[in-house]
């Protein structure tokens, strides 16, 4: 730990910036960490320029948020899509950066700094919704100094307490490393089987796209609802034709016009069905016995959709020339 006080204390700008551009960036890096107890040696009396600390951050947040953002504007929601997919939160990723978004705007950008898993998708989702690069500056910029002085000052408060734990993980050494690393296995596994938990869908009935094909090609169609939210919905242009879009939260207020006896199949576009799955149960808790879950979600209808283009391509016919079909009549 004294390594750690002295390399702060003479390389502290430069540590900064490449843990913050680091975790913006989507690493499992703990910029926090750093921050606070860079806030505790300046309020120590460490020769450390928090002028500098606090420019540092801010380029690690623009720089890394900024390529995010640049990222969602060129490739839209498959971006968040990716990074929903490796996150420890896989099944509500998307779901969370979509309410912060449509309750705050740009100001999520701000509110999404403090959310795990949150504050790597919002950048590429503003991008993606099309949100102007100087008005996310200007968001960016005021909550990366929102964020970087609110754990600076946290540091300063409780420097003296700061100084005492480094001084205790010092003198436990690899012990205390141990321990970490530890608790750090301890809680990805805990994490993993909170996902399988929810991946269990043993009280579901699913159909599969074939089915669902077949089905909306008859007289008596299903109601088919769209579990993605509007931010997406806006951001991606697939559809199933005569879907019927619906946020999660908002679907126990509106079962009046989905009791009519039709058979009613939910779909979203996230891990495991993880929405369409939560929305079913909703549903057959209310009372409406025939819910079925579209196999795949939306990426799977839409890989069957192109599966089942076909090119026709128009083959010429040949000119026969009349001297070579005179030729042949003879």
């Amino acid at each position: 730990m004294n390594d750690l006080i002295s390399l702060l204390a003479t390389q502290g700008p430069a540590v900064v910036l490449v843990v913050t551009l680091a975790a913006r960036l989507g690493a499992p890096v703990p910029a926090v960490p750093f921050l606070v107890v860079a806030g505790g040696l300046a309020m120590g009396g460490t020769v450390l320029n928090a002028v500098a600390i606090v420019i540092a951050s801010l380029l690690g947040n623009i720089l890394g948020d900024g390529a995010w953002f640049l990222a969602g504007r060129r490739w839209g929601y498959a971006v968040m899509r990716l990074l929903c997919r490796v996150s420890l939160s896989a099944d509500t990723c998307v779901s969370r950066s979509e309410a912060i978004l449509g309750r705050w705007g740009g100001l999520s950008l701000i509110a999404a700094k403090y959310v795990p898993g949150v504050s790597v998708v919002a950048p590429p989702m503003a991008g993606a919704l099309g949100m102007s690069n100087a008005r996310f500056l200007a968001f960016e910029t005021v909550g990366a100094l929102v964020w970087t002085l609110g754990y600076l000052l946290l540091g300063a408060v409780f420097h003296a307490a700061i100084r005492d734990v480094l001084a205790v993980l010092a003198n436990v050494g690899l012990a205390a490393t141990v321990l970490g690393g530890v608790l750090l296995v301890a809680f990805l596994l805990w994490r993993y089987q909170q996902r399988r938990v929810a991946r269990r869908a043993d009280d579901i009935v699913t159909i599969s796209v074939d089915a669902l094909r077949a089905a909306l090609a008859q007289g008596n169609a299903p109601t088919v609802l769209d579990m993605r939210g509007e931010p997406v919905r806006a951001i991606d242009p697939r559809a199933i034709p005569g879907a019927v879009g619906f946020a999660l939260r908002e679907l126990p207020h509106a079962l009046g016009p989905l009791a009519d006896g039709r058979e009613l199949v939910v779909f979203c576009d996230c891990p495991d069905d993880a929405s369409a799955v939560a929305a079913a149960r909703v549903l057959m808790a209310a009372g409406l016995p025939r819910v079925r879950v579209l196999e795949g979600g939306l990426s799977a209808w839409t890989a069957s959709d192109l599966a089942g283009r076909v090119e026709v391509v128009e083959v010429p016919t040949p000119v026969v020339p009349a001297s070579l079909g005179a030729s042949g009549a003879a």
